[in-house]
């Protein structure tokens, strides 16, 4: 009883403030502090975020980029494609008029001397025409090598057709196709005759060329 009556003497003579709690009013104090020092972070924040301007290309600058995106796209694209569509291309040899030198088995140009040197009356013998295409060289009776050559690619599905000499034929192995001596077809189930090239020497070389003429076997256009 005692101790209240002289907490409330006290309490009337220095007030209220007096007992309020040192870690209360520390903690009052920092907070009432920190409070100016957050308001003025974030106002200069906002200050310098409504002076910074955001940098947006003109319509030059970005028709400029597409440009330069698209063309260094283009180079590697194109620096690619080239060389796999030159591995489909056949290469060219040499002759004129846009013709085609005939190489052997192993690659090496064929001329008409070394041709008959090897091969006999009547042989029909393959070598490297145009496109790449096999193709017979045909050597006469009278020992020369014949004006046109027989593309072996059948006419059905692209077998390659052997000749068969003792039946003398060519013959396909793959579906029964057959053809006469001069590659005109005459069992299916190939439905046309096998194509031809001109066979020319020049300089000593055999030259392939193509033939757009009338087929003489049959009398009709080339279809090839």
């Amino acid at each position: 009883m005692i101790k209240a009556v002289a907490l409330a003497a006290l309490a009337a003579l220095f007030g209220a403030d007096a007992f309020v709690s040192p870690v209360a009013t520390s903690f009052s104090g920092s907070a009432v502090a920190q409070r100016p020092t957050a308001s003025r972070a974030t106002s200069k924040a906002m200050k310098m975020s409504s002076n910074e301007e955001v940098f947006v290309p003109d319509m030059d600058r970005r028709t400029a980029m597409n440009l330069i995106l698209a063309g260094s796209i283009g180079v590697n694209v194109l620096g690619l494609a080239v060389p796999y569509i030159a591995f489909f291309v056949p290469p060219g040899g040499g002759g004129s008029g846009g013709g085609v030198t005939a190489k052997d088995a192993i690659g090496n140009e064929v001329t008409v001397e070394s041709w008959l040197a090897t091969h006999g009356v009547g042989s029909r013998e393959l070598a490297e025409g145009i496109k790449g295409d096999a193709t017979y060289l045909v050597v006469t009776e009278d020992k020369k090598v014949q004006d046109y050559g027989i593309v072996a690619v059948c006419t059905h599905l692209g077998c390659v057709v052997p000749w068969n000499k003792a039946e003398n034929k060519f013959m396909c192995p793959c579906h029964g196709s057959q053809y006469d001596q001069t590659g005109k077809v005459i069992r299916g189930p190939a439905p046309l005759s096998l194509a031809l090239s001109h066979v020319e020497e020049v300089d000593g070389k055999v030259i392939f060329k193509e033939w757009k003429e009338t087929d003489f076997r049959t009398g009709d256009k080339p279809w090839w």
